[in-house]
């Protein structure tokens, strides 16, 4: 059986008001259960290419498919059948009285029975494992929780594709990972997963692919190890590879292998060259 293709980009360009190419010739596919993080500077396209797999924007030239319709000819509100965007700032989004509401509102009003809706709800806060806060004020929860609000409303809707803008902005460690456990649940959901993000070490934690944006174009995509080792890619797009790669990329010439892409790696590599 043929993998399924979730997104199928071809020649994307698109130009704001001002003749501003913010894409430019973007080429990328992305199959059903992949988890995929998009890296690049603010103003490297990240963004404004994920907002073409929703409908909010349009291709001046090019084409994009998701799950084989050409967005084109697809309102926002049809793509959202398929596509779930969790904002950079997950208060865009939340507005109801307690954790519960939040992440009831959408399948309510896809008009479920009462049953269907909890369903949902209840597999939505075991992923995003929020079975404390359920009944809580999401705003006088942290930045983490409510992020984790914000994506398990999302997943209510059941998504074949989830997109992340930023999930780890403005968290202390243990917000993030928070968010890190909860993506790791989502892998065994059989949805794909695009997370945008400028956190070298969550990349290197969650993702199985990387694809380094700059200036509107792709300069690399590929495995999350191989991509963190292209350091001529990285420096072009002003990226630094997480801490425990760069080490290990300097005792390399003692063994170490120069992918590793946690502390937990490395210190098993190091461990490994020590004992030869």
């Amino acid at each position: 059986m043929n993998e399924e293709i979730a997104v199928r980009v071809r020649g994307l360009w698109h130009t704001f008001p001002g003749n501003v190419d913010a894409l430019r010739g973007v080429d990328l596919e992305v199959s059903s259960g992949e988890n995929i993080a998009i890296l690049g500077q603010n103003g490297s396209g990240k963004t404004t290419l994920v907002k073409h797999f929703n409908g909010l924007l349009k291709p001046t030239k090019g084409t994009v498919e998701v799950f084989g319709i050409d967005t084109r000819d697809a309102s926002t509100a049809e793509l959202a059948r398929f596509v779930g965007y969790v904002y950079q700032n997950p208060d865009h989004q939340i507005f109801s009285d307690t954790v519960r509401q939040e992440i009831a509102f959408g399948p309510t009003n896809l008009g479920l029975t009462e049953e269907e809706v909890e369903e949902r709800v209840g597999q939505a806060i075991d992923l995003a494992g929020l079975s404390t806060h359920s009944n809580a004020y999401p705003f006088t929860l942290g930045k983490g929780v409510r992020e984790r609000v914000a994506v398990a409303s999302v997943l209510a809707m059941q998504p074949k594709l989830l997109i992340i803008d930023e999930p780890t902005t403005g968290m202390d460690f243990s917000g993030l990972v928070g968010v890190l456990r909860m993506l790791e649940r989502l892998k065994d959901t059989e949805r794909s997963i695009i997370t945008i993000t400028h956190d070298m070490w969550f990349a290197a934690r969650f993702a199985q692919r990387l694809t380094v944006m700059s200036n509107g174009q792709i300069l690399a995509d590929g495995p999350t190890r191989e991509v963190f080792t292209r350091q001529d890619v990285l420096e072009k797009a002003f990226l630094r590879p997480p801490q425990p790669t760069r080490l290990a990329q300097m005792l390399a010439r003692f063994g170490v292998r120069p992918d590793c892409l946690t502390v937990e790696e490395l210190l098993g590599e190091i461990l490994r060259t020590a004992k030869r």
